[in-house]
């Protein structure tokens, strides 16, 4: 945590913030892009939701209260921002997030940064018919593979809650792949 902290204390300081921000880039940009596009599930959106929560991390640092741990703090941050550009573009297509979520995994299959098969896109539009939290707690732990107590911090919600969102989506996933 001392560590951390004198880490935060480059990123503020003008005379280190450079060499620091380049640091943090390199070890956090790959982690939140992946978070990010499982949240987008588009290339295109996950790279400019990206650019802007390195963007809002620079700009809000000097905020951060170090209550939580910085990676956690920066997954937030990604994750409001992932969420804010869905709903927005939900309200500028007058469409339900259901469908606009389905619309994209439709396209997935022409992305070409998108590397998975059949069983992968019906993993994929499994995943959109749960609810909101229960698609991003699915989403960290499957495929991030985070720790319950690092979405806990993300996401302020109880281990307890998370382990019971992360249940009831496993099944209800379960039962749309087997009767699709």
């Amino acid at each position: 945590m001392q560590e951390e902290k004198e880490f935060i204390q480059e990123l503020l300081n003008p005379n280190t913030q450079n060499q620091a921000f380049e640091r943090l880039l390199k070890e956090y940009q790959r982690p939140l892009y992946n978070h990010i596009r499982n949240i987008v599930l588009n290339h295109e959106d996950a790279d400019d939701i990206l650019q802007n929560t390195f963007i809002k991390v620079f700009q809000y640092l000097k905020n951060f209260k170090g209550e939580s741990k910085l990676f956690s703090w920066m997954y937030r941050i990604a994750t409001n921002e992932a969420l804010t550009f869905l709903n927005q573009k939900v309200k500028k297509n007058g469409v339900s997030s259901e469908t606009l979520q389905n619309k994209t995994i439709d396209n997935l299959k022409s992305d070409v940064y998108f590397d998975g098969n059949e069983i992968q896109i019906k993993l994929q539009k499994a995943i959109v018919s749960l609810p909101e939290k229960q698609q991003l707690v699915f989403k960290m732990k499957y495929f991030e593979e985070l720790k319950y107590e690092e979405m806990s911090e993300i996401l302020g919600t109880s281990v307890g809650a998370l382990k019971a969102s992360y249940h009831h989506a496993v099944k209800k996933i379960e039962a749309f792949v087997t009767t699709n």
